[in-house]
């Protein structure tokens, strides 16, 4: 892959803070892509994201779904989403991106945004949609358009299906590694960073599964217990930007450094918060058998060999978060219905599927399973270029 096809940088006229866009690739004149407000988000963070997300698009190409990948995009903008003058200055971002989200890049929450906050920032900014680029893709767009309405009117158990399918998508990842590796769900245990819309959701299923949740991580600390946390509780008493209040925790329950997590005794640990928290210098604090990255690019490059080396497999991003972007587009196009049960089916068989393929490869070339993903998307793209174009 080359270098990007669209690259900006936009400077707001009010804080002088700075929000990004990148474009790695159209397809069919489309790129699909998330925006995320964190405070020291970068240009390159956002390219890197962009990357990431062609090659989710292009793991999800199936030729016999009504979905067809898009290209792949990324929106960031560098401020703490509790700033007082962040929903300002998320509309004036907007605004300036609007010829980009009305001709070719479909956006969404990612890190700091909810689609709530993205959707009402979009009609103040004068968009009809933030992912309206779409819709002229689509075969019947009104009946398209009411689908994802009414899908993201479904609740199960008082949490959104929206909020619910990429942890859905995380967790069967977890669980086709564990099947793979027979090892039982029941004394499994989990450490979750991060108790947002992801690893809230990922907790949620992994402990429905029979997994032990044994310690999550958010902006206030750690949050652990050896025998299991109440996950449910937990998830009950979150902020909205997925910081538990204290108050609900249990006598047993114990609260650590926020970064205790990593140490944990886990079998399985799901970054799920930011970017870049697993490198060279904190790595060897690690004693889990598997890391599944449900956040975009939280275990930097130099830490994977000496991870690998102890005999710690990483399942990269690009496959386990995957989910979510996919399910938006399987309601879109018609792929799956506004049904919680349905949607949930759906992303289990796909991830499933995408997560044995990743792993076949791995142990077929004798490599880790993100090389085996990269290995996969160099084969779809020229397939997917060919009979879409990467430009029209």
């Amino acid at each position: 892959m080359t270098t990007p096809l669209i690259s900006l940088v936009w400077t707001d006229h009010v804080t002088g803070r700075q929000g990004f866009l990148v474009v790695d690739r159209l397809v069919r004149g489309v790129a699909s892509g998330g925006l995320r407000m964190r405070p020291g988000c970068t240009s390159a963070e956002v390219a890197g994201l962009a990357r990431g997300m062609t090659m989710k698009e292009a793991l999800h190409y199936d030729p016999a779904g009504r979905y067809i990948p898009l290209g792949g995009a990324k929106g960031g903008i560098d401020c703490d989403p509790r700033d007082p003058g962040a929903y300002g200055l998320l509309v004036r971002y907007l605004r300036a991106m609007r010829p980009y989200i009305e001709s070719c890049w479909a956006t969404g929450e990612d890190l700091g945004l909810s689609q709530d906050l993205v959707d009402r920032a979009a009609a103040e900014a004068g968009l009809v949609s933030s992912i309206q680029a779409v819709y002229p893709l689509l075969d019947d767009e009104s009946a398209a358009r009411r689908r994802l309405a009414d899908a993201f009117a479904v609740e199960v158990d008082g949490i959104g299906l929206d909020e619910l399918a990429g942890g859905c998508g995380v967790a069967e990842s977890v669980l086709a590694a564990l099947d793979r590796a027979a090892v039982p769900y029941a004394g499994t245990r989990v450490a979750v960073q991060g108790l947002g819309t992801m690893g809230g959701a990922t907790a949620r299923f992994l402990a429905r599964a029979g997994l032990t949740v044994v310690a999550v991580a958010d902006l206030k600390g750690t949050i652990a217990n050896p025998a299991g946390l109440d996950v449910e509780a937990l998830l009950a008493a979150r902020d909205g930007h997925g910081t538990v209040d204290r108050g609900v925790l249990r006598p047993e329950d114990r609260e650590l450094p926020g970064d205790a997590w990593l140490s944990v005794r886990a079998e399985v640990l799901v970054p799920a918060a930011v970017s870049y928290v697993i490198d060279s210098t904190n790595q060897g604090r690690i004693r889990a058998r598997w890391i599944v990255e449900a956040a975009n690019m939280p275990v930097v490059p130099g830490a994977e060999a000496p991870l690998a080396a102890r005999g710690v497999t990483v399942l990269p991003d690009v496959v386990v978060n995957s989910g979510t972007n996919a399910w938006w587009w399987w309601t879109l196009f018609g792929d799956v219905g506004a049904d919680a049960d349905e949607a949930f089916a759906h992303i289990r068989r796909s991830m499933r599927a995408l997560v044995g393929l990743m792993l076949d490869r791995a142990e077929a070339d004798g490599t880790t399973p993100r090389a085996a993903a990269h290995a996969l998307v160099t084969e779809r793209l020229p397939v997917i270029a060919d009979r879409f174009g990467w430009y029209r």
